[in-house]
């Protein structure tokens, strides 16, 4: 039998909702989101197998998405997996400020740039800056971490925390859900399906949509498969890849 592993990217955010770069920010959910999680426990218990164990970040918007979906398939008591590895991509100096403001300052080829490049980090955080994570208790004792990021980056600890977590439960028989946000899945992503660095800068993960994979006894992907309503996903999708257009 195929291992099962389903991804999916956090309800929409206050942030998300306000269009800003939120990153390593610790910013709750909308009744959108709310909302958002509980469809996506709809659709994943439908299916015709259980989840058995779950992973998500260190950040409330994600935890808090898992905790709606695990009500939702009742299956509030399983182990759930807290890694930081499985953070949002740090945005830098950008965090907190707005995305279409930001392009009419700086251009939108620039903030694509920033944005959607796969090796090109925003500008750093100073140490001294609130909002750098060394600053914050939660990453107390944790050694490496980022002051901005690339998506090339963010792929070096995924696949790291893969390696060491997902990947030793799938082999175990067990399906896993893992629920993260949108840079440190498509990082994700890329690594399963050995997407090119181009075409991974046009990816786009909508909130609140679970994605299908079924995988072989190599663990490499047989399918890929977003779940819910076609017309309504590719819609979300266009609306990640507008945010940061200047109006």
């Amino acid at each position: 039998m195929a291992s099962k592993l389903i991804l999916v990217r956090h309800g929409q955010s206050k942030w998300n909702l306000k269009n800003l770069f939120t990153g390593w920010t610790d910013v709750g959910l909308t009744k959108k989101g709310e909302m958002e999680a509980k469809e996506a426990g709809e659709i994943i218990n439908k299916l015709d197998f259980k989840i058995d164990v779950t992973y998500t970040s260190f950040l409330k918007r994600a935890i808090h998405t898992l905790w709606i979906i695990l009500d939702e398939i009742d299956r509030a008591w399983l182990p759930v997996h807290r890694d930081w590895r499985f953070n949002e991509r740090h945005y830098g100096s950008l965090q907190g400020l707005d995305k279409s403001e930001t392009t009419k300052k700086y251009g939108e080829d620039q903030v694509h740039l920033w944005r959607r490049s796969y090796d090109i980090k925003p500008p750093e955080l100073e140490v001294d800056d609130e909002r750098h994570p060394i600053n914050d208790k939660r990453y107390k004792n944790i050694d490496g971490l980022p002051a901005s990021e690339s998506l090339a980056t963010t792929l070096i600890r995924v696949q790291e925390c893969w390696k060491e977590t997902i990947l030793l439960d799938l082999k175990n028989n067990k399906n896993v859900l893992l629920v993260a946000h949108g840079n440190s899945l498509r990082a994700l992503v890329k690594m399963l399906d050995n997407i090119s660095e181009e075409e991974i800068t046009q990816f786009n993960i909508p909130t609140g949509v679970p994605i299908l994979y079924e995988l072989d006894d190599n663990f490499e992907p047989i399918s890929r498969n977003f779940l819910g309503d076609e017309e309504n996903i590719k819609e979300a999708m266009q609306s990640v890849a507008n945010q940061a257009k200047s109006e």
